[in-house]
C-alpha cells in the first residue's frame, strides 16, 4: 500500500464523509503508482535524474 490508510481516513473525514471502502484504497494506490511512473518518465524523457513537481 503506497499511501497511509489513516492519513487518508483522516481527510476523508474532513470532507464530511464517514468511511471509505477498500477498494477506494486499492484504486487509489493504482492512481499515485501511474501519476509516480508518469512524472518519472517525464523527468527521464527530460534528460533529468530528479523528478519534479513540474512533472506531475
Amino acid at each position: 500500500m503506497i499511501a497511509a490508510k489513516t492519513q487518508i481516513k483522516y481527510m476523508i473525514k474532513q470532507n464530511g464523509v464517514q468511511n471509505m471502502s477498500n477498494d477506494f484504497m486499492e484504486m487509489l494506490d493504482r492512481k499515485i503508482e501511474l501519476l509516480v511512473k508518469d512524472a518519472c518518465n517525464r523527468a527521464v524523457k527530460n534528460a533529468r535524474r530528479t523528478v519534479m513537481a513540474r512533472d506531475l
